[in-house]
């Protein structure tokens, strides 16, 4: 017997051990139902595994009496509630759930509690709860049933205001309850539909803001008695359709602060006096929208920010003389949820870049900007994401469209691949923002990402979002047959190797790309998508119907009917050729199940190369990581399978 020298055996084994690994395959999860996806090889996993490992952390508030930041973030399965003593401290973590923690909040003054919320597998009829810092425990603040949404806390640490669908399931009410004594728990107000939000309450806890959202462009703001009932309207509109966002009482609570479009494309700071009715504009030389305010606690100072082409601009205003000045040294990002220290000094705010997601603070008086959080990357250089630039394109009627494209390194020769990703809404922006996982597509699999804001979208003035409304809905169809033809005259990217994906309305306009476009793209990967907008209306929760029929136009009238019926992407389905890969929620209270299963079961027929992912525990998209997880493995394999061919990324 001949015995092989024991280095070529270990050779040998390991050889055997690599062949295996790369037969290995995932098992799918009880929790997920798949049909036509083929076993996906732990190669995969493994080529990905450092990208899904990246996090993000969202500031959202103040620990009151200390400056110490209550943070977001997704550390585990699920997203929870941290604390960060200090800058650059330790995530200690506060909640621990196996759903996500959608919000939380800190009263004005209490430091031994905050209030925050989750539903259950993504249902979205959210519940709040206190919880006892000193204790750990969480209390049920709401009825345990219906959708409660929208809190804040007045003034005098106890009483949150907060909207619940409880009463008809369909109109958004006014509550209120002692957040030390939920037996209080009581409603205040009775309104009809589902747009009825609170914005503020006075000092003296006697009047409430209260905003009713009927639309993207038409908004009402009212002033309501909370001992009363009494609501009255602030600024009556007439005819007029006007768009308000934030209101909030100045110091004093005479005058109140806001922002509106009426005489602008764009929403502008204001302040209205309310003894003379006066209106005064603030920020009239700002041409974007202001879209985030936040006053301070003592009102002395107000932040803003307004959305330039994308990117936030910061300023800061002296409520006494109202002049602001911008914030310098803010690098060129997105920036959210600005939130106040009680020491009025500290500003609060999650910073957005291809770069990070990271909670920041800007202190006034030292003007210092101090990183509170330094998320992790999965072992990546964060410095080597690509960014992104702004690219501008003409639509078939002369119209100016503009996106955002991330190319892939250098190190990638020859036209790329294009992933374009089409944003929801569709009341919405695509804006910089961290890649996280995706990089994987850029760096490793040397594709290009494309972000088109078509028209419908937020962010270009009032006019713009208007231009898809009802039977102008083919127009924003058209705006991504304009992109294609860009596409085909840039060198460096590849029009015969296009991939559309998008979530939501982007799932409904991924889903018309590939019946409208199907010579055009590669394969397509609509997310929680709308296949039919009349049997969408139809059976989206009752308390956003009305909501929608304002964008859609409404499906009872059979001129909008007959129109919407011609453009359902699932009366096209027989003209989807290209492999498509389908994911939704079985618990989605915006798009239900029905939307995806439908199409799926009436396009298998036809289209062999159809793919279907439902998660059973999950709503309007994946929020668990083992869920996003599994489909960012499909989604590779999808990719390797139909667009990007041998050589392209880790192969079976």
């Amino acid at each position: 017997m001949r015995i092989r020298p024991p280095h070529l055996a270990a050779l040998t084994l390991g050889l055997i051990g690599f062949a295996q690994a790369q037969k290995a395959t995932l098992t799918v999860p009880d929790n997920l139902v798949t049909e036509g996806i083929p076993a996906i090889p732990q190669s995969i996993v493994d080529s990905v595994s450092r990208y899904i490992e990246s996090r993000r952390a969202f500031c959202v508030g103040w620990r009151p009496t200390k400056r110490e930041m209550l943070i977001l973030t997704q550390i585990g399965n699920t997203r929870q509630a941290y604390s960060v003593a200090m800058p650059g401290g330790d995530r200690h973590q506060l909640t621990f759930f196996p759903e996500n923690v959608g919000d939380a909040l800190y009263g004005p003054s209490n430091p031994n509690w905050f209030v925050f919320q989750k539903d259950v597998g993504g249902n979205e009829f959210y519940q709040y709860y206190r919880y006892d810092l000193s204790t750990g425990n969480s209390a049920l603040l709401t009825d345990g049933k219906a959708r409660n949404t929208d809190a804040i806390i007045a003034r005098d640490g106890r009483t949150m205001l907060y909207m619940s669908t409880r009463r008809t399931g369909v109109d958004t009410d006014l509550y209120a309850v002692d957040v030390e004594n939920p037996s209080t728990d009581h409603i205040v107000a009775q309104f009809k539909g589902g747009g009825w939000t609170p914005s503020d309450v006075s000092d003296d806890g006697s009047t409430a803001i209260v905003v009713n959202y009927v639309s993207v462009n038409e908004v009402h703001l009212f002033l309501l008695d909370l001992k009363t009932g009494q609501l009255k309207e602030l600024l009556p509109s007439g005819k007029e359709q006007i768009a308000y966002g934030y209101a909030a009482f100045a110091k004093g609570g005479r005058h109140i602060y806001f922002t509106s479009d009426q005489g602008s494309e764009f929403l502008q700071l204001k302040q209205v006096d309310l003894d003379s009715g006066k209106v005064s504009i603030i920020t009239s030389d700002i041409p974007w929208d202001v879209d985030g305010v936040a006053l301070s606690m003592d009102r002395s100072m107000l932040a803003f920010s307004a959305n330039d082409n994308g990117m936030s601009d910061v300023y800061l205003l002296d409520t006494k003389s109202n002049r602001y000045r911008s914030v310098p040294g803010l690098p060129a990002t997105t920036l959210t949820g600005l939130t106040w220290n009680n020491n009025d000094r500290d500003l609060g705010f999650t910073l957005d870049s291809a770069k990070a997601n990271d909670a920041f603070s800007y202190d006034v008086t030292a003007k210092k900007l101090t990183q509170w959080t330094f998320s992790e990357s999965g072992g990546l250089n964060p410095q080597d994401f690509q960014s992104p630039r702004l690219i501008r394109w003409k639509s078939f009627d002369g119209k100016e469209i503009s996106g955002w494209l991330t190319v892939p390194p250098a190190k990638f020769s020859g036209p790329r691949p294009v992933w374009i990703e089409i944003h929801g809404g569709p009341e919405s922006e695509s804006r910089p923002f961290y890649l996280g996982r995706y990089n994987y597509f850029i760096d490793e699999l040397g594709m290009a990402i494309l972000w088109p804001n078509v028209r419908g979208s937020t962010g270009f003035g009032k006019s713009f979002v208007k231009l898809d409304n009802g039977i102008l809905r083919g127009d924003s169809y058209k705006d991504i047959g304009s992109l294609l033809d860009w596409i085909k005259t840039q060198p460096n990217l590849d029009s015969d190797k296009i991939f559309v994906s998008g979530a939501s309305y982007g799932g409904h306009m991924t889903y018309v790309a590939s019946y409208l476009y199907a010579d055009r793209i590669a394969l397509s990967m609509p997310i929680v998508g709308i296949t039919n907008l009349v049997t969408f209306l139809e059976n989206t929760s009752g308390y956003r119907r009305d909501l929608r029929r304002v964008e859609y136009g409404d499906e009872r009238d059979p001129t909008i009917r007959a129109y919407l019926e011609s453009i359902a992407p699932i009366n096209h389905s027989t003209e989807i050729s290209k492999p498509i890969f389908i994911v939704a929620g079985q618990n989605d209270p915006r798009v239900p199940i029905t939307e995806a299963s439908r199409f799926k079961d009436k396009i298998k027929s036809t289209n062999p190369n159809t793919w279907y992912l439902v998660a059973k525990d999950e709503g309007h998209g994946f929020q668990k990581k083992s869920n996003w997880d599994f489909q960012m493995y499909a989604t590779v394999l999808f990719l390797q399978k139909f667009l990007l061919g041998p050589g392209n990324g880790p192969r079976d």
